[in-house]
């Protein structure tokens, strides 16, 4: 059964850090591009990063550029979401998604094509 688990989120305070990851099971991680979404409350969800199949290439969105970074171990079968000087505005639940064909991953990003897709963490940023 292919599964994709998030863990890592929990409250911090603004300009704190917090390191996502998204363990997955019952596929070949090597085929899929991964991405990470969230979506707070009353807002749509939105792509945060985008990462290749072999982790080449990654996509951010203009929101996260230069404090999130987006990396992968397909022989861990986990995927990461390294996030940095987080803001109150970062607070949301975050969604890892797995792809098995994409046009670009800004395209995956922005318009959330996936597969698969996992449970969610919650990440609150707050003093």
């Amino acid at each position: 059964q292919l599964q994709l688990v998030e863990s890592g989120g929990g409250l911090v305070q603004p300009g704190g850090s917090l390191t996502l990851s998204c363990a997955t099971s019952g596929f070949t991680l090597d085929y899929y591009a991964i991405g990470w979404f969230r979506q707070a409350p009353g807002k749509e969800r939105e792509g945060v990063s985008c990462i290749s199949r072999r982790g080449g290439s990654t996509y951010y969105a203009d929101s996260v550029k230069g404090r999130f970074t987006m990396s992968r171990d397909n022989a861990k079968n986990t995927v990461y979401l390294q996030m940095n000087s987080l803001k109150p505005e970062d607070t949301a639940v975050y969604y890892c998604a797995a792809a098995s064909y994409y046009l670009t991953l800004q395209v995956m990003c922005d318009m959330g094509r996936a597969n698969y897709w996992g449970q969610g963490t919650q990440v609150t940023v707050s003093s």
